[in-house]
């Protein structure tokens, strides 16, 4: 299969410092998966998908199944459409993120770095590696609980098992990134195999599944529903996934050029949106049986993973049915700690220029995030283990502004992309975007502390 021919040049837009030492994002994956020359549009379309992918994962992540859970069986399909307006909210930001990243051949972290001051850099850095922790602590925590439910491993153990993903990452990108992107995407199918037999069983009625899709001014007059809401959109946007995005786009083999990189872009925004559909189906799904299983039967409380597993095969009347749900959970564990792990080395390489060897970087962002869980689960139980689940949350939404407003800015800045920064309508939508989610995870902090 012929490829195309690279150039290292780095883009012509000027606005941007230190272009003379700039160093590639990821370097021992930049350009090395093919991409064919010309050829039907499904070949091309097959080489550029795997980013969307890894992508969707934190989408789906052990994170936003307590806020599905809740919102199902607490008030039926309601809050289906909040789950819409939260992904079309992402696929917004992810397409901005891809766009980034192949323009500038900057990933969002090299971009804050070649724009911002040091002391400025080093807050950024900061708070994103406490979002990549506290996400960490929540997928370390999912893939925890779901060994217990399906092996009974104690929830220490499964928290010291789920440090091995480091070692898994590091022996699926020294066989290449397309190995990486096979993992998760195998993964992903199971969760979604998982599912459509889960609401299969559960047998919701269409035209009630269909109407939760309609927004219903009842999310916003019914404060409890309201809460949940905001709950779940924020935990859907992680803004690790900004940075992951923006670089791992960057690994395909298209020509530096301005045609190369404008095609490249429409196939990566292609690529991000198909998959975070895949999410958006996993999350509905989540909220789905939920609202099947339990709101219908009156179990209008159950809001933790450990219950919903304990109550799906009784109230379904189907067996495996809390099995498949303890495996997706598992899944959806093990793909969220592999991509959080990778976003952490490009964070910290982006943000810091930092020369540690890649093991390294990776298991030292692996111990960060499975001490605390060690530490609470061998103190506290599981109760422990849910307080800080609902913690990370809290900590992921207070950074969100730091990834978000910047990528916007970047973006819609024509001095720093040149013929590829976004229209004057696109860049409205993306700040209208950024100030929903602001305004939304500001008030989902005061509620968490004051409310």
């Amino acid at each position: 299969m012929p490829t195309v021919a690279l150039s290292t040049a780095l883009p012509a837009a000027s606005g941007w410092r230190g272009d003379a030492g700039h160093v590639q994002s990821l370097p021992e994956v930049n350009s090395t998966v093919a991409v064919p020359t010309g050829g039907l549009w499904w070949r091309r379309l097959l080489a550029f998908a795997g980013p969307g992918y890894l992508v969707s994962v934190g989408y789906m992540d052990p994170g936003n199944w307590a806020t599905d859970l809740a919102g199902g069986s607490k008030f039926g399909y309601t809050l289906l459409s909040v789950i819409l307006l939260s992904n079309l909210m992402a696929i917004l930001l992810q397409a901005l993120a891809a766009r980034l990243g192949i323009a500038t051949d900057r990933d969002l972290a090299q971009a804050c770095r070649a724009t911002y001051s040091r002391p400025v850099n080093f807050m950024l850095w900061l708070a994103c590696e406490a979002a990549i922790i506290a996400c960490d602590l929540a997928e370390v925590i999912g893939t925890a609980i779901a060994l217990k439910l399906l092996f009974g491993i104690p929830l220490v153990g499964g928290a010291l098992l789920a440090a091995l993903d480091a070692f898994l990452l590091l022996l699926l990108m020294n066989r290449g990134f397309r190995f990486l992107e096979a993992f998760v995407i195998a993964l992903l199918i199971v969760i979604a195999v998982c599912f459509v037999v889960q609401i299969t069983a559960a047998a919701p009625p269409v035209a009630a599944v269909l109407g939760g899709f309609v927004p219903s001014r009842q999310i916003v007059t019914n404060p409890e529903m309201l809460y949940i809401a905001i709950g779940i959109i924020g935990a859907t946007v992680m803004p690790h996934n900004l940075y992951l995005h923006s670089s791992i786009v960057q690994t395909r083999a298209y020509p530096r050029t301005e045609e190369g990189r404008r095609d490249a872009i429409k196939w990566a925004t292609t690529d991000s949106t198909i998959a975070l559909m895949l999410a958006l189906f996993i999350n509905a799904a989540i909220l789905v049986v939920a609202a099947a299983t339990f709101h219908k039967t009156g179990h209008a409380d159950v809001a933790e993973i450990d219950r919903a597993f304990e109550l799906l095969s009784p109230l379904l009347g189907l067996g495996i049915a809390s099995t498949l749900f303890a495996v997706a959970l598992l899944a959806s564990g093990l793909n969220s700690t592999v991509t959080a792990t990778l976003a952490g080395q490009i964070v910290m390489q982006g943000f810091l220029d930092l020369r540690m060897p890649n093991w390294a970087q990776r298991l030292l962002t692996r111990g960060i995030a499975i001490v605390p869980v060690v530490v609470v689960a061998a103190i506290y139980g599981d109760s422990g283990t849910a307080q800080l689940l609902v913690f990370s949350q809290v900590v992921l939404s207070m950074q969100l502004p730091f990834a978000v407003i910047p990528l916007v800015r970047f973006v819609s800045d024509k001095r720093k992309m040149g013929a590829f920064a976004i229209p004057m309508p696109v860049a409205a939508a993306a700040w209208i975007v950024a100030g929903v989610i602001v305004i939304l995870n500001v008030k989902l902090l005061i509620d968490t502390f004051f409310g």
